[in-house]
């Protein structure tokens, strides 16, 4: 089963590095985010990717053009420009780079790969988020529901606690942060079925997957929602990013399980 990964987005919430690369680039661990998703899946047995560019997407296209070498030991002689290889990482990764458009938004960019798919259920998911859901679960769920589409919907971690007051300010209530608290989301990590092009139409460039396509599955009693909740994570500001480094520093890091 192939995997569709969107990489194509400004990243404009962490500019602070994303002005230089895409964001699923941005590096966690010294490896790319990106790289750290792909992994993840290829734990599951699921290494064909299918990556949507867009914003700076010859970075991306660079990065993997120059993988082999990059991630080998290399003797190099500088006279003859001779170059031998010693040894070089396990992945499996067999990658797919699609240039989707650069202002293309996520339904137009998920109907641009249409065709490298095969007429063959996918999966899908964000290149900026990490999680430890179980993928065989996830999978084995879709396939009982029979449904076109099923996301993992998480329950994020609340930034914040809750008060209530009067009108004159005085405080009635004061609660701490809480999971409780937390609502559920799209967390991403989609299972799909070919069918789901029929929900996006022929020109989508302007379409928000997570609008109209979601929105008329829902419609349809297609979408189902697999509920997870462990380790979940999106990379959408440069706290974040500190975050997750931080977690793989420490051997923490609950997305790491090859």
């Amino acid at each position: 089963m192939k995997v569709v990964i969107f990489a194509g987005g400004l990243g404009s919430r962490i500019a602070e590095e994303s002005h230089l690369k895409p964001k699923p680039m941005i590096e966690i661990g010294g490896r790319p985010i990106l790289w750290h998703i792909m992994k993840y899946y290829e734990a599951f047995g699921f290494n064909e990717f299918i990556i949507c560019l867009g914003y700076k997407g010859h970075i991306i296209k660079d990065y993997f053009l120059n993988y082999f070498m990059y991630s080998s030991d290399l003797t190099i002689s500088l006279k003859s420009g001779q170059t031998e290889i010693h040894s070089t990482d396990s992945n499996t990764f067999k990658v797919t780079l699609v240039d989707t458009g650069f202002e293309t938004k996520t339904a137009g960019r998920l109907k641009r790969i249409q065709q490298y798919l095969d007429n063959e259920d996918f999966m899908l998911t964000y290149g900026d988020g990490v999680s430890n859901v179980d993928l065989n679960a996830l999978l084995e769920f879709h396939k009982e529901h029979g449904k076109i589409a099923t996301l993992t919907s998480v329950k994020p971690q609340q930034s914040f606690g809750r008060i209530t007051f009067d009108d004159n300010g005085k405080i009635l209530h004061f609660r701490e942060k809480s999971q409780e608290d937390s609502i559920w989301i799209n967390g991403g990590f989609f299972v799909l079925k070919p069918q789901v092009f029929d929900f996006i139409p022929e020109n989508a460039d302007e379409v928000m997957w997570e609008d109209s396509p979601l929105e008329k599955l829902t419609e349809c009693g297609d979408l189902y929602a697999y509920k997870h909740t462990g380790f979940w994570k999106c990379m959408d500001a440069i706290r974040d990013k500190m975050e997750l480094d931080s977690l793989w520093e420490s051997n923490e890091a609950k997305w790491k399980i090859w």
